[in-house]
């Protein structure tokens, strides 16, 4: 007779778990956690976020018929066991590594993923989508969204529900309620959910209970024990429920998100009905392995680590180079001890971007928004207005979101907001959804707005220092990890670097190769390869984007003949778009300029080396595009 595990292993789509009882689901959950650990202790990857809806997402499979059912996850964190079930069980360690299967839902990568998935808050928006077509075509099939209490805090989620709500089709969104998206839900949603509880009339009637059932003879005490074991349940029923039945949704919840059975039942029940409905599961981020439990901010996104203790690998010892979001953050701790003025806003990323010292020591000067990039610009926006100096520190790849605030709230009003772009460039693992490679050209179109990048960790300091002296909006655009471990100048040696000038690292006659952020010490290792073979070239330090250094541009040109850009950027309308359209601009004819970045296309998942040599990003990268160049134009 085979084992249970022999038949786990040969689960290759939905239909083969809906024939197991409800115990056989309970061991099929225990084993895809024990999959799911074992697998992100080699890869790394989104882990307590995943543990936290097993059972969810198996109960999901085994009531609906996927891919005819439409099951969209909000980000993507949460769809390990979704993969594992649908035909990815073999794959699967290969997760997130380069060539292999994604760490969030992917239309190209299978059937069973509807709809792709890496921001926040689209879910909701998503399936209503579907829901229209299906009924514009006269189909049949449900839509369900799966949507964490994280997600919930964004905007958009609302904005789709209460046109759910207007349009009254038939919807199932599950809230996944973990109190934790990556750090510490805020908002009025999340104190909603977590602190109504405290609202005077629920806890006089509360009391009144308390005191008539402790009375009972016998029975009062253990009767009260287990009407404090449903206390929670009975306060959603009664009042938590109201938000959502005002935006239309029929509410039922909360319900443990760990009972198989349970949820089942409840997903079986909501299939029958018409409507808009929201299912409201309480989870436990981490579930089934310790350490996540105990400590699901760190283990949102895991690095490789011992099973056992808990503790990350590392293949080479700890840097003590510092990370640049940890010399954004010194920094401007130390600014704000001079200037009261200065605010930091992050949307649910305090960790993340590094600002969690600065809370700590500042607590009442950092605004945490939640998921809503589009509300931190206009809000930074006014307190610029109102006598502040905020600084918005947002990935570089969520900022995408926030881009008509940027132009109309803050730029076109020429306000004093300061953009820390974490994360520019290349990041990784995460794919495509993730990486930071548009922010130099959707921001260098905008009016008004200075943008830095920095080449090293040093040179951040003083681009947060010079930011605050413009007086003007400013976008900093630093890339993901640590420095490159440059001696650090003491906050008395920060200067304010002259807007739009960049500097001559090396001195050349062949070329010049005009370098942004973190490709300038990539360029200055391929200039010293270059000279092995007798190229002599420029290296230049641009510093800024926008805006560039015009006259700097125009005596390389004049000087060389031959102008290599080179940037972690699209190079459609990026930084090297610039410098030809200024080449253009003089009228220099005699100049070719090659640019050298990301290509026209969105950029796979992988380690960030691999990736940098494949789109030749690289000292080796540059050089041989550099000697490619001179041979074409012998």
């Amino acid at each position: 007779m085979r084992s249970m595990t022999s038949i786990f292993e040969q689960i290759n789509c939905p239909d083969d778990i809906k024939r197991m009882n409800d115990s056989q689901l309970d061991e099929l959950a225990a084993y895809l956690r024990e999959t799911i650990v074992n697998t992100i202790s080699k890869t790394g990857g989104h882990l307590a976020s995943s543990l936290g809806v097993v059972e969810l997402t198996i109960a999901i499979h085994s009531v609906f018929d996927s891919p005819r059912d439409k099951i969209i996850f909000d980000v993507g964190h949460q769809c390990y066991t979704h993969k594992l079930l649908t035909g990815r069980m073999e794959q699967f360690c290969t997760i997130r590594q380069y060539g292999g299967i994604s760490g969030f839902t992917k239309t190209c990568e299978s059937c069973y993923d509807p709809f792709g998935a890496g921001h926040s808050s689209t879910s909701i928006s998503a399936a209503l989508g579907f829901c229209a077509a299906r009924d514009q075509l006269g189909e049949n099939y449900k839509v369900i969204s799966v949507i964490g209490d994280g997600a919930m805090t964004g905007g958009m989620a609302f904005e789709a529900m209460n046109n759910a709500g207007h349009l009254n089709t038939d919807l199932i969104v599950v809230l996944n309620d973990n109190e934790m998206s990556i750090s510490k839900n805020v908002g009025g949603l999340a104190q909603h959910l977590s602190h109504l509880r405290m609202e005077p009339r629920y806890i006089k009637l509360r009391d009144e209970l308390r005191t008539l059932v402790k009375n009972i003879p016998r029975f009062g005490k253990r009767i009260l024990q287990i009407a404090e074991g449903i206390e929670e349940h009975l306060t959603y029923l009664v009042i938590h429920g109201v938000v959502f039945e005002a935006l239309g949704f029929s509410y039922f919840g909360p319900f443990d998100g760990h009972n198989v059975t349970q949820l089942r039942q409840t997903l079986k029940m909501a299939k029958r009905l018409k409507g808009p409905k929201l299912i409201h599961i309480v989870t436990q981020k981490g579930r089934g392995y310790l350490p996540a439990e105990k400590d699901s901010t760190s283990w949102h996104g895991a690095v490789p680590f011992n099973i056992e203790t808990g503790n990350g690998i590392s293949k080479s010892p700890p840097s003590e180079i510092p990370q640049y979001s940890a010399v954004f953050c010194n920094t401007l701790m130390k600014m704000a001890e001079k200037d009261k003025r200065i605010v930091a806003i992050t949307a649910a990323m305090p960790d993340g971007t590094g600002l969690k010292p600065f809370e700590d020591k500042y607590p009442n000067r950092i605004y945490d928004v939640g998921i809503a990039e589009q509300h931190a610009i206009t809000f930074a926006a006014g307190m610029a207005a109102g006598g502040m100096k905020p600084v918005a520190a947002i990935y570089s790849t969520f900022m995408q979101r926030a881009y008509d605030q940027i132009i109309h709230d803050v730029c076109l009003q020429k306000l004093p907001v300061v953009f820390a772009l974490d994360r520019g460039g290349i990041v990784g693992e995460d794919g495509p959804t993730h990486h930071g490679v548009f922010d130099l050209s959707f921001l260098r179109t905008i009016p008004d707005l200075t943008i830095m990048a920095p080449k090293d960790e040093d040179e951040l300091q003083h681009m947060i220092k010079s930011a605050f002296e413009y007086n003007s909006p400013v976008a900093i655009r630093y890339p993901r990890g640590t420095g490159v471990g440059v001696k650090m100048a003491g906050e008395n040696q920060w200067e304010v670097l002259k807007p739009g000038k960049g500097e001559i690292l090396m001195e050349g006659k062949d070329l010049a190769i005009l370098a942004i952020g973190s490709m300038v010490y990539p360029a200055v290792l391929a200039a010293e390869k270059l000279n092995t073979y007798g190229i002599s070239a420029y290296v230049v330090n641009m510093r800024f984007v926008k805006p560039l250094d015009r006259e700097l541009i125009v005596k390389m040109a004049r000087a060389t003949g031959h102008i290599i850009t080179v940037e972690e950027n699209t190079i459609v309308g990026g930084f090297g778009s610039g410098v030809q359209e200024i080449i253009h601009e003089e009228g220099i004819r005699d100049c070719q300029v090659q640019l050298l970045g990301i290509p026209d296309h969105f950029v796979e998942q992988g380690n960030m080396n691999i990736i940098r040599e494949k789109y030749g990003l690289s000292s080796e990268g540059i050089v041989n595009a550099v000697r490619s160049a001179l041979q074409m134009k012998k």
